[in-house]
C-alpha cells in the first residue's frame, strides 16, 4: 500500500507495483482484487488510504496483521500475536505458487512516456517527474509532500537503496519540509530530493533555515501552482487560492550570505533540465530550491480520480447509527 512504499526493493522481479485502489500502479489493483486471498501487514484503512472507502475487497477472503493481533476473515481476531511471530511462522508454511504473478504478466502493458515539450513551451508536471526520475539512484531519497506529489511520487521507480518517506494517514500539508530537515540530519550520506507543493510549504518554510545553518544539501522542487491542489479536487472554494510568495526571494532571504545556498526559478523543460545539471553539478554541496511554476490545473489523474472519490465520500449524509 502507499505508506508502505520504499520498504520493498522495486527492483525485485516479482514486485507489481503500490496498490492503493482505483489509483493503484498500472495493473496492480487488477490482481490484488481478484486474488483468491490477500493478507494486509499493518494496514490503516481510512478515507485517503482506502480511496475515499472505494477498495474492491472482500473482508472474507482478508487476513489482516496488525503489529500485536491478527484478524482472519469474517471470524475471529486473534490478540497478544505479534505480527514479527506470525509472518515467520506463516513463512514456513506457505508454498510457492506463482499465479498472480503470472496473471499480471498476462495483462501488464508498459507505460508511456509524457508529451514531448515545444520549445520554450511552459513546464508540465509529468515532465518535470521524468526529469526527477532520472535523478534518482542508490544515494538519494524521496520526500514525497501531501497533495498531488502523493501521486506522482508514487508512480517513480526507486532504485535499490533509494529512500522514501511518504505521510498520509493525518493528511498533514507541510510536513515534509520538516522532514527533510531530520532526515538530512540523520542520513547526511543521502542527497534529499523533495517534492513540495507550495501551500504546504507556506505552513512550514522557516525550517529551512535550519537546513542551511547545519550544511544540508537537499534539492527541493517548490511546485508552485498558486493553491491548494489538492484541496481543489476534494471541496473546491476560494480558500483554497493562496497568496503567491517570491519562493526563491525567501529562501534567499534565509540564506542572508551565511551558509551554501542556491536558488531558481524554472518554467521550461529547458530550464529544468539545467537546474538540475547545476544542482547535481556545481552546486552538489548546496541546498538547492528550485521553484517550478505550473498551471493552476496541471494534476496527475490519480489525484483527479482521487479527489473525486473522497470528495464523494466525504460528503455523503451522516451514517444514523
Amino acid at each position: 500500500m502507499p505508506a508502505a512504499k520504499g520498504q520493498v526493493p522495486e527492483t525485485h522481479p516479482h514486485f507489481i507495483g503500490t496498490y492503493w485502489g482505483a489509483v493503484s500502479t498500472a495493473f496492480c489493483a487488477e490482481i490484488v482484487e481478484s486474488a483468491d486471498a490477500y493478507l494486509f501487514a499493518g494496514p490503516i484503512f481510512n478515507d485517503y488510504s482506502s480511496v475515499g472507502y472505494s477498495l474492491l475487497l472482500k473482508k472474507e477472503k482478508a487476513i489482516i496483521v496488525q503489529p500485536n493481533r491478527v484478524t482472519l476473515a469474517n471470524g475471529p481476531t486473534f490478540g497478544c500475536v505479534l505480527m514479527k511471530d506470525f509472518l515467520e511462522a506463516l513463512a514456513k508454511k506457505v508454498k510457492h505458487n506463482p499465479t498472480s504473478l503470472e496473471n499480471y504478466r498476462h495483462i501488464f502493458v508498459p507505460e508511456g512516456v509524457p508529451l514531448k515539450s515545444a520549445p520554450n513551451e511552459p513546464l508540465r508536471v509529468n515532465v518535470l517527474f521524468k526529469h526527477i526520475q532520472g535523478m534518482l539512484t542508490d544515494d538519494t531519497a524521496v520526500i514525497a509532500e501531501t497533495g498531488d506529489s502523493w501521486f506522482n511520487c508514487q508512480k517513480l521507480k526507486l532504485p535499490e537503496k533509494c529512500g522514501y518517506e511518504f505521510q498520509m494517514q493525518y493528511g498533514s500539508i507541510g510536513w515534509s519540509v520538516g522532514a527533510t530537515l531530520g532526515y538530512a540530519q540523520a542520513t547526511p550520506e543521502k542527497r534529499l530530493i523533495s517534492c513540495i507543493g507550495d501551500g504546504s510549504f507556506q505552513v512550514t518554510a522557516q525550517d529551512v533555515s535550519t537546513m542551511i545553518r547545519n550544511g544540508q544539501n537537499p534539492i527541493i522542487f517548490l511546485i508552485n501552482n498558486g493553491g491548494y491542489t489538492i484541496e481543489v479536487e476534494i471541496h473546491d472554494g476560494p480558500y483554497n487560492v493562496i497568496k503567491n510568495w517570491n519562493y526563491t526571494g525567501l529562501v534567499d532571504a534565509l540564506h542572508n550570505g551565511e551558509g551554501k545556498c542556491w536558488t531558481t526559478k524554472v518554467k521550461t523543460e529547458e530550464e529544468a533540465g539545467e537546474a538540475i545539471k547545476t544542482a547535481l553539478g556545481p552546486k552538489k554541496d548546496c541546498l538547492c530550491f528550485i521553484e517550478i511554476i505550473v498551471h493552476k490545473d496541471d494534476t496527475s489523474k490519480e489525484l483527479l480520480e482521487w479527489g473525486s472519490r473522497v470528495s464523494a465520500a466525504n460528503s455523503r449524509p451522516p451514517n444514523p447509527q
